[in-house]
């Protein structure tokens, strides 16, 4: 007996999913053609997730045998922007689509979707931020939303601010297979234009290796050259999306506290999710991080607050690295409290640390008289590095604009912009 994919996008609804779509799980075959090429290229920037694998993650049957269909569910994650804190030594930004546990809920949805299909005997699995299918290209075939020149898929009256996942089933699931969603984007580049190091090298393609929300998760030292650009930006960038229109229409409006599935008809974004706590006072959102205390944090205290984050091989020498390099940015070398937690790092017995103190301390026109183990070769590059002395440019450059300041930023194109920035 067959299930009518109307069914199953009831379920999803119900289940606070904002958006879901049904659709075939045949393989992605152009999908697994450009992961193949830009890998080869070397635009993933040693990412591996669906890099690793790109015919398995792009063919929904390698995870599931025999797998015909697909239910595709989106999940709203904009909420309101708290401000920065004014107290407690400086702070760094958390992209949004960081603050909170995301996926938690949209698996949730996704699973009471594969909980529906089990009860009659199909086999599903809820796939969702893995390796094991790209997200992306089901959620356009599935017509949750067009592909943006960011890379991200658009949702009507969401944009890009949506975190994606799957089910897939065995199920003889009835449907009609849904039109491509048209391109909402036209001409406008900026979220090309706004990018900070460059990194969408062309509409739609991602230059990994320049994107700032990889380079925060990659392991090794941080390139130097995208340091000063990384601001003050502790794990993931939210430029490009800012500067997306249909983005900055979201921004416009006030987040509604849990925001959940809309009756039929209604629009799916803002609506109320039953028992999830008020925006701007949400528990578990985390938008902006104190540095000193990342720094001077043990392991397992990072790991509690962080581990949701992607941290290479689960090491919180990287959110450290991350947290020096910041600190270069937006620290003041004049505060007691600054010089005394770049003191700690110089004398870290992680040579990675030392190093990026190395670097932090010379931005902020402290000393070294506390560095230990200079002789390690990670250290000695940094010594030999040139270090760009701090410029008001680069204070202001790191001072997020505010929500109404965003709001304020006309949509029209600027006079004598490129066409579409």
């Amino acid at each position: 007996m067959t299930i009518p994919a109307a069914a199953l996008v009831a379920v999803g609804r119900r289940a606070g999913l904002d958006a879901v779509g049904v659709c075939d799980a045949s393989p992605f075959a152009a999908v697994a053609s450009t992961l193949h090429r830009r890998k080869r290229d070397g635009l993933h920037g040693g990412m591996q997730f669906t890099y690793r694998n790109p015919d398995r993650s792009a063919d929904p049957a390698r995870t599931l045998p025999g797998a015909t269909a697909l239910v595709v569910g989106a999940l709203d994650f904009h909420r309101e922007a708290p401000p920065r804190p004014t107290g407690g030594g400086p702070h760094a930004r958390v992209a949004s689509y960081h603050w909170a546990d995301n996926y938690g809920p949209l698996r949730a949805g996704l699973e009471e979707v594969a909980e529906f299909l089990r009860a009659g005997g199909h086999r599903a699995v809820v796939s969702s931020d893995e390796n094991s299918l790209v997200d992306r290209a089901a959620a356009h075939r599935a017509g949750i939303g067009w592909w943006g020149k960011s890379t991200n898929i658009l949702v009507r009256g969401a944009g890009s601010m949506v975190v994606l996942g799957s089910v897939i089933t065995d199920a003889p699931v009835e449907f009609a297979q849904p039109e491509p969603v048209p391109d909402g984007c036209g001409p406008c580049r900026r979220c090309l234009d706004e990018c900070p190091t460059g990194a969408l090298v062309a509409p739609g393609v991602l230059d990994a290796r320049r994107c700032l929300a990889w380079l925060v998760q990659a392991d090794g030292v941080f390139d130097p050259d995208f340091r000063v650009a990384l601001g003050d930006r502790l794990y993931g960038c939210d430029d490009c999306q800012e500067a997306c229109p249909p983005n900055r229409v979201r921004l416009r409006r006030p987040a509604r506290p849990g925001r959940g599935a809309a009756p039929k008809g209604e629009d799916p974004v803002g609506r109320d999710r039953a028992g999830e706590a008020p925006t701007g006072g949400e528990p578990g959102v985390e938008a902006w991080v104190p540095l000193l205390e990342v720094l001077a944090a043990a392991d397992e205290e990072l790991l509690e607050r962080f581990g949701r984050w992607y941290i290479p091989r689960r090491q919180p020498r990287y959110l450290r690295r991350n947290a020096l390099v910041v600190l270069a940015n937006v620290g003041d070398g004049a505060d007691p409290r600054v010089r005394d937690g770049v003191d700690r790092a110089l004398g870290d017995p992680d040579p990675l640390i030392r190093a990026h103190a190395v670097w932090c301390a010379r931005r902020l026109g402290l000393g070294l008289a506390s560095l230990r183990g200079a002789d390690d070769p990670m250290v000695r590059a940094e010594l030999r590095r040139a270090v760009p002395p701090r410029s008001p440019a680069d204070d202001r450059a790191v001072s997020p604009r505010r929500p109404e300041e965003l709001a304020a930023v006309p949509l029209a194109p600027r006079p004598g912009a490129r066409p579409g920035r």
